[in-house]
C-alpha cells in the first residue's frame, strides 16, 4: 500500500518483496527479515536466495510473482537493462503490483530510466521511488547505507521505517530521476579518490614507509576518506574480493560520462579513472573489487600486481 495513503508501514500490515539478492540485497533484506517482516524474493541465480530462505524469506519464481505477493517491493540488480527486465519487461514488477503499492529501486541507474519506471507506474496507480545506495557491502551488512532518493515526498516520508533499519542516512533529493543523478554525484567523487588512494598508497611503499601506519596517520586527517580507511586496508592485503564489481562500477561511470556529456559538462578526472577502470576490466579484473584499481597503477608503474605491498608474496584476492 501506498503509506501517503494512510497505511502504516509494519510488519503487521506490509508484505516486502526483494528482486536482486545479491552482495548488497543479501544484507538488506535479512535487515527487514530480522525486523519481522514477510519477505518475499527472487534472483536470477536462485541459489543466491537459500541464505535469506533460511531466515524466513518465500522464494517466488519471478519478479511477477514477487510483485503480486507485495505491498512494496526492493529492486537492487546489476545494470540499466536488467531494471528494465525486472520491472518493465512481461514478467516485470509493474505486471504485478497491484495499484497503491510501491516500487523502489536501489539499482544505479539512468535518471531517464527512473523517470520512464515513474510514469509508467502513476498510470497504473503504483508509486515507484529511484532510491540508490552508498556504502558498499559494509554499509549494508551493518545496516549504515545512505539512501539518495528521488519521488514524491509523501510516498519517500512514507517509507521512513523501511530506510531506518537499512541505513543510518537517507535524504530525499527531489522528484523521479533525481536520487540517480546524486548517486552520479557519489561515483565521480569515489572515482577520484581511489585513483588517489592507490597513487598515494604507491607512493608510500617506493618512499618506504609502513603502510598500515600511513592509512592511521592520514586517515585521520583531512585526507580521511571511506576509500582510504575502509578500502586501503583491503588494498594492503592483497585482498580484492569484491564489496562492489568493477564492471558494477564501470556501468556507473558510464551513466555519469554520459548525463555530462548531455549537460556539456567537462569532467577530465572522473574521464581517467574511468579509463583505468577499462584497462582493469580488460586485464580480467572486471569481478574484482573497485579496490582492484591498485593492480592497473601497478603494471602502469611496472609492476605485475601479484606481490603483496611492502614486499610480501600473495596472489590477488587470495583468501577470498
Amino acid at each position: 500500500m501506498i503509506p501517503a495513503s494512510g497505511i502504516i508501514i509494519s510488519p503487521a500490515t506490509t508484505r516486502i518483496g526483494w528482486v536482486g539478492v545479491g552482495i548488497m540485497g543479501c544484507s538488506m533484506v535479512t535487515h527487514l527479515l530480522n525486523a519481522g517482516y514477510q519477505c518475499t524474493v527472487y534472483n536470477r541465480t536462485p541459489s543466491k536466495c537459500l541464505p535469506v530462505q533460511a531466515k524466513g524469506a518465500v522464494v517466488a519464481s519471478s519478479p511477477h510473482a514477487v510483485a503480486a505477493a507485495s505491498d512494496v517491493v526492493f529492486v537492487i540488480v546489476g545494470f540499466p537493462s536488467d531494471v528494465r527486465n525486472v520491472v518493465l519487461g512481461t514478467e516485470g514488477i509493474l505486471k504485478g503490483l497491484k495499484a497503491g503499492g510501491v516500487l523502489v529501486d536501489c539499482t544505479t541507474s539512468t535518471p531517464s530510466l527512473a523517470q520512464e519506471i515513474y510514469t509508467t507506474g502513476q498510470a497504473q496507480g503504483v508509486s515507484t521511488v529511484d532510491a540508490p545506495v552508498s556504502g558498499g557491502d559494509v554499509g549494508a551488512r551493518n545496516a549504515a547505507l545512505s539512501f539518495m532518493v528521488g519521488g514524491d515526498k509523501q510516498v519517500v516520508d512514507g517509507l521512513h521505517p523501511l530506510w531506518t533499519l537499512m541505513g543510518k542516512n537517507m535524504r530525499y533529493m527531489g522528484g523521479p530521476g533525481k536520487g540517480q543523478h546524486t548517486k552520479m554525484v557519489n561515483q565521480i567523487l569515489i572515482a577520484n579518490t581511489m585513483m588517489g588512494v592507490c597513487e598515494g598508497l604507491m607512493y608510500a611503499e617506493k618512499a618506504g614507509l609502513d603502510l598500515t601506519e600511513t592509512i592511521n596517520a592520514v586517515g585521520a586527517g583531512a585526507a580521511g576518506s571511506f576509500s582510504i580507511n575502509n578500502l586501503g586496508p583491503r588494498m594492503v592485503a592483497r585482498d580484492f574480493a569484491p564489496g562492489f564489481y568493477v564492471e558494477h562500477f564501470l556501468k556507473d561511470l558510464g551513466i555519469a560520462l554520459d548525463e555530462a556529456r548531455r549537460m556539456d559538462l567537462a569532467v577530465p578526472g572522473m574521464a581517467a579513472a574511468y579509463q583505468m577502470y577499462v584497462a582493469l576490466k580488460a586485464q580480467g579484473g572486471g569481478r574484482l573489487g573497485t579496490q582492484a584499481l591498485l593492480l592497473a597503477l601497478e603494471r602502469l608503474n611496472g609492476k605485475e600486481g601479484v606481490e603483496r605491498l611492502n614486499g610480501k608474496e600473495g596472489e590477488a584476492g587470495k583468501g577470498k
